[in-house]
Formats: structure tokens, sequence, C-alpha cells
């Protein structure tokens, strides 16, 4: 058996498509899958199976349309990839403050058209700065514009089925 983890994309948020982690931990368990865990309410959810990956996801999703009533997209990834991750510091040499914000966003598979990197928003408060295996690096700057619209822009770019993930949240996974 090999460790996934499991990316619930859009749950919980502003008390919108609400799954409790303690069933969605229980929902994996009834898939069969061993050694399940759940990491933060955003739906980070590490699980042991033999499946393959797009199987893996096609049956959670599935499952989890059924349990819950509503679609939540599902990304999955191996969680020697996360950890692999962690350790290369992808955000090395960015100083960080109280007011930044690294993220990274999970791709479903790899886009058509690669944007021509690194980007930057006119005011600089959100940069996209790498793309790599399915994983877009980028850094928020929160004294410069308050909220601007990074989900807008990674959406508008590689599509609405992707899921982000603060820096910090990855950390506790790996």
């Amino acid at each position: 058996m090999a460790e996934f983890v499991a990316f619930l994309r859009g749950i919980n948020v502003g008390g919108h498509k609400s799954v409790p982690m303690v069933k969605a931990k229980q929902i994996f368990e009834d898939l069969g899958f061993a050694n399940v865990r759940t990491i933060l309410a955003s739906g980070n959810i590490i699980f042991e199976a033999k499946d393959t990956i797009v199987k893996l996801a096609r049956i959670i999703t599935n499952q989890l349309q059924d349990s819950f009533g509503f679609s939540i997209p599902v990304i999955v990834r191996p969680r020697a990839d996360i950890t692999r991750i962690v350790k290369a510091d992808p955000f090395a040499g960015n100083s960080v403050t109280k007011d930044m914000r690294l993220y990274i966003t999970f791709l479903p598979e790899e886009p058509l058209q690669v944007p021509r990197l690194p980007y930057h928003t006119p005011d600089n408060s959100f940069s996209v700065l790498a793309l790599s295996d399915c994983m877009v690096f980028s850094v928020l700057d929160l004294s410069k514009n308050g909220t601007p619209e990074a989900m807008k822009i990674l959406e508008k770019q590689f599509g609405k089925n992707i899921t982000t993930r603060n820096w910090n949240t990855l950390v506790k996974i790996a």
C-alpha cells in the first residue's frame, strides 16, 4: 500500500459545503482505506491505498457526492510528493512577513498552456513564482492590497478544479 493525500476543494469555507472531518474520515475508512487521518478542517486527508491516483480521485469524488449531496472536486497526490516539496522548500529566499502568505495550488492535470512565469499582479500583491509537477507556487502580500483576487487569477489560468493550500498546511501534512 502507498500513502496518499486527498485534497478536497471548496469545503468548510464561509459556512458553505459543510463537510465534518469526522464524517469524511469515516467515508474513507468505509472505502477500505487504511490509516486515515485528517489535517485541519479544510479537507486534507492522509490515507493508505493500493489503487492509482486517477482511480482513487474518482472513487472518493463519487462517494463524497453520494454522502453529502454536492460535488466536491478531489485531487489525490502521493504523500511522498508533498514531503519532497516541503524538503525542497520552493519558497526559500522569499522574505516572509506577517502579511505574506505562501501557497501551493494543486492542478488535476498538466495545463495545456503554461503562462509566462513569474507572473505578478500590477500592484505586486500576488505573484505566481513557478509551476512544477501539477503544482503552482504563489505568494500573496496582504500589505499591498488587502485581498486581491488571487483565486480568480489562478482559476482563469488553470480552471476551476484546482485547490490551494497554505504552505503551513503542507508542512503539517509532510
